[in-house]
């Protein structure tokens, strides 16, 4: 099983074995933010932080047969100690999130967290109905927000869906532009329709335009940087000039929209296409901005 699952049924396990969904994540948040190494990354949501991460987990732990969800809850239905499972310094941890929090209803935890975490309510949709004016403002302050023109790019290698999104949302990602020429992926939460989901149950719009990828079977042998050099030396004479007319609606798209990323899978820019895009459009006629790779 998975560590970061077994966490997750240790804090159930200290709630006498049930706690609603909000509330459920409200202390998972508390809890990661106290470790060296966070088990799960959260985002902004719509009742606050929230992992999609670790409500993937529960859900699979759920068809499992190990825990039982109902419309508010999930309740730990086996007897194993797994609080004995975990290392010491989390077991210690979750012993201490029990005992700050424990008493906590869900709207006070979510009060909580608000007020010392802003920047995870500023996609709350309930922000205004349990903070005062000041606590409010703060949360409004930490909405990330940016009228300057810029062309990302960001890859997904190495990093959590939700550091990932985090990234997005902190730079006001309006527009994702999915380059990839097969969009699927072992990561959980980017293949296409993942994706496009979460992206969207943010705020941001999500596009793919196959066209401006490479073929998987393109990308073969790819040792070294120069074996990477070669293939985008084939991909920009063979494929950036006949694909002129998307590289002008996504630039269409920038000057409308003024802030929209591409993304692929490669966290090192020098060895995936989308630097070669991104270039590419920098070159077209009415480019007059910035590229960032984030």
């Amino acid at each position: 099983m998975f560590y970061r699952r077994k966490v997750i049924l240790a804090l159930l396990q200290l709630f006498d074995g049930q706690l609603e969904k909000i509330r459920l994540q409200k202390l998972l948040f508390l809890f990661t933010k106290q470790q060296q190494k966070a088990e799960y990354d959260f985002v902004p949501y719509k009742f606050g932080c929230y992992s999609y991460s670790a409500n993937a987990d529960l859900t699979a732990m759920t068809s499992k047969g190990m825990l039982a969800e109902d419309t508010k809850t999930f309740s730990k239905i086996d007897n194993t100690d797994y609080l004995k499972t975990l290392k010491e310094a989390d077991r210690k941890l979750v012993q201490q999130i029990k005992l700050l929090y424990g008493k906590m209803d869900t709207k006070t935890l979510t009060k909580h967290t608000y007020v010392n975490f802003p920047y995870w309510a500023t996609k709350s949709e309930i922000a205004s109905k349990i903070l005062n004016q000041e606590e409010l403002n703060k949360v409004i302050t930490n909405i990330p927000s940016s009228n300057k023109t810029i062309l990302f790019t960001i890859g997904y290698e190495g990093i959590s869906l939700e550091e990932y999104l985090n990234r997005l949302l902190k730079n006001d990602v309006k527009i994702l532009i999915d380059v990839r020429n097969n969009p699927l992926s072992m990561k959980f939460g980017f293949s296409k329709s993942l994706l496009k989901k979460y992206c969207e149950s943010l705020g941001i719009q999500y596009m793919h335009f196959p066209d401006v990828g490479i073929q998987s079977e393109q990308r073969q042998e790819l040792n070294t940087q120069s074996d990477y050099d070669k293939l985008f030396a084939v991909y920009r004479k063979n494929n950036l000039t006949k694909t002129i007319p998307t590289q002008n609606i996504i630039l269409d798209l920038l000057k409308e929209h003024k802030r929209i990323a591409l993304t692929c899978f490669e966290a090192n820019i020098c060895q995936c296409h989308r630097k070669h895009l991104a270039e590419s459009i920098e070159h077209l006629p009415g480019f007059n901005y910035e590229i960032k790779h984030i």
